[in-house]
């Protein structure tokens, strides 16, 4: 069939399952009774000179030994139609046909049929609209083994790309969704198809045009670059927390310049606790506010996978370590590990009785993680009160550990713990699910490492969010690296508390960490201070692509109800090269990912950013400095 001058083929396939009546001959290989043949798969999409298995099969023991495959009615096939073995193995001619070809059993009606895709002339895609404005759906026919990718932008250049998306087994439509477009915009797409041997195929250009976000639902973002060297390529993800009454995209994608380019849409007074990608190139999102789960959505925001807090306070229920909780909340945290499992990080509450210096009665909110396995549940836990000292309570025993990251450490299949009011970060000996819990070091005030004395007890971590890992190996000796709030930091060896009388004031800061396990010895490779900001929860911090370090000020007491992430280069006295202003929310974390797609890393820098910041700022020896606030548009 043609379209448009060019052929395509692609075609509904015919029924699988026929019944057919078998005439007794009295032969010993004859058919006897009535039987039912099956070809399968009923139908298959190849490239020219490709290879493919069919099978059949039928309900009578001895009718397989009659079967003759054939071609187009011809037993075996022919060169230009394409052959086929006599245990199922067709081989298409090495020229596309100008239609599909019949396979099938002599004497039987059971058939399939085989496309054979053309390269040079591929079917047309087409491009539909998703329940997300910016996002689109991109659906084209490609042949087995093949994978197809779409190249997107405002103008016949692109710019940017998807990662590839595989074909199904037999071949056929697959759909690929494009996101990281503005709003209202119209864009060039294009799909790429890849062949297994190298080769490519280019579909004819589309056009997309983006639907409108509603204005009184964007966060008021503003960016500014200081010239100071060249910012990182990538995208900004933020984890943006509003109030019950707020109804703002809170989780949201931007360009370099502040323009939304993906979000997630989630009801009044929910807010994403975080938001995060995953490696097959979902989102993975903790729900926070009125109401609470854990969930895995594709771009265009349709739920793939999702845990409930009610599933997890069934499935620890049954746990005997358990049996005191009683409330249990998931929040913070949640982390995919290489084997398809969720750790998952819970809020828990016991009714703690006959502890030293506790009252009996006392209710102690602690934490749990929880190996969850999609399709058994919890199938292993750890839980603080198990395995901390409730003596050890830096921060008072009602809210007493507050754990908000997890990680997992690869080179020995250990969870790496944040817990900001216990000032700790811990290893957990959890040994890929074998592991019994027990915690290997803790790093911290107090804790199982020493810092060098011109470092300590300043230097120690208080109040830390998102410890990430630095080096190419987890264990022995390496890198860590978080955001140091430094609530209550202590100053000195007299262990003076900041900001309390006639001290320095608290400040937060970006350390590096160089930890040896084996003399459980600590020390500061580099670090960015950020006095006299001071943020007193949230952030994160992370190397960029181009060795700039990144980090998000969510709660900066000197800029209340305003976040900031600042770039800044990794020298002895980091400059400022980008710096993003978010007014009116808490970006509990914001941090650049290389594109919304694995494997693929966009240069967003272009777009002119028309939204202003409410502060003015200069200039001084590459640092911003705030002059005044002024009142936005």
């Amino acid at each position: 069939m043609t379209h448009g001058g060019e052929r395509f083929l692609f075609a509904c396939a015919l029924s699988l399952i026929l019944p057919i009546a078998i005439v007794i001959s009295g032969c010993a290989n004859s058919p006897v009774g009535n039987s039912i043949v099956e070809i399968s798969p009923s139908s298959a999409l190849i490239s020219p000179g490709q290879t493919f298995q069919f099978s059949a099969s039928a309900n009578v023991a001895n009718l397989p030994e009659l079967f003759l495959w054939e071609v187009n009615g011809t037993v075996g096939g022919s060169s230009s139609t394409g052959t086929i073995s006599s245990d199922g193995i067709y081989t298409a001619p090495k020229t596309p046909l100008s239609g599909p070809v019949r396979i099938s059993i002599r004497n039987q009606a059971a058939s399939a049929m085989m496309f054979i895709f053309d390269p040079n002339h591929p079917a047309k895609g087409s491009v539909a609209s998703t329940q997300n404005p910016l996002v689109a759906a991109y659906s084209i026919p490609i042949p087995a083994g093949a994978s197809a990718s779409v190249q997107f932008g405002t103008d016949t250049s692109y710019g940017l790309s998807t990662s590839e998306v595989t074909a199904p087994t037999n071949g056929g439509a697959v759909t690929v969704l494009v996101a990281g477009m503005r709003d209202t915009t119209a864009y060039h797409m294009q799909a790429i198809v890849h062949f297994s041997d190298g080769s490519e195929a280019a579909d004819v250009d589309q056009i997309f045009t983006t639907g409108a976000v509603p204005a009184d639902r964007i966060p008021h973002i503003a960016t500014l670059l200081t010239g100071v060297g060249t910012s990182s390529p990538g995208v900004e993800l933020l984890s943006l927390m509003q109030s019950k009454t707020q109804d703002l995209l809170c989780a949201v994608a931007t360009d370099l310049a502040g323009n939304i380019i993906w979000y997630y849409d989630l009801p009044v007074g929910v807010s994403a606790f975080p938001i995060k990608p995953l490696p097959n190139g979902h989102m993975l999102v903790l729900t926070y506010g009125n109401s609470n789960d854990v969930r895995e959505i594709d771009l265009a925001g349709n739920i793939i996978n999702q845990v409930t807090d009610d599933q997890i306070a069934k499935s620890l229920s049954t746990i005997p370590s358990f049996q005191n909780v009683t409330g249990t909340q998931l929040d913070h945290d949640a982390l995919l590990l290489p084997n398809g499992h969720f750790i998952l990080l819970a809020t828990i509450a016991e009714t703690v009785n006959d502890a030293p210096g506790i009252a009996n009665g006392t209710s102690v909110l602690g934490n749990a993680l929880i190996d969850w396995d999609p399709q058994r549940g919890a199938v292993w836990t750890w839980s603080a009160f198990d395995h901390l000292s409730l003596t050890h309570a830096p921060s008072g025993i009602s809210d007493w550990t507050h754990g908000n990251a997890v990680i997992y450490s690869p080179d020995d299949g250990d969870l790496i713990f944040s817990m900001r009011n216990q000032n700790w970060v811990v290893k957990i000996n959890y040994n890929d699910g074998a592991g019994d819990g027990s915690i290997l070091w803790r790093l911290g005030p107090g804790g199982d490492f020493t810092l060098p004395p011109q470092e300590a007890p300043v230097e120690w971590n208080y109040g830390q969010h998102y410890p990430t890992i630095q080096s190419t190996n987890s264990a022995g000796v390496f890198s860590l690296m978080f955001f140091n709030n430094g609530n209550n930091r202590l100053m000195d060896g007299s262990n003076t508390v900041c900001g309390s009388p006639g001290a320095a004031n608290c400040y937060s800061s970006v350390p590096i960490f160089e930890l040896n396990e084996y003399t459980k010895t600590a020390s500061v490779v580099w670090e960015a201070n950020l006095n006299p900001a001071y943020s007193i929860c949230c952030g994160d911090a992370l190397i960029l692509a181009n060795g700039n370090v990144e980090f998000d000020v969510a709660f900066d007491v000197t800029t209340p109800n305003d976040s900031y992430i600042e770039e800044v280069t990794r020298t002895q006295t980091p400059e400022l090269v980008w710096r993003m202003d978010i007014e009116g929310l808490l970006a509990y974390r914001g941090f650049r990912i290389p594109s919304l797609y694995p494997g693929q890393a966009w240069s967003t820098n272009a777009p002119e950013n028309t939204r202003r910041s409410k502060f003015d700022y200069t200039l001084e020896r590459g640092k911003v400095v705030k002059e005044n606030r002024i009142t936005p548009p």
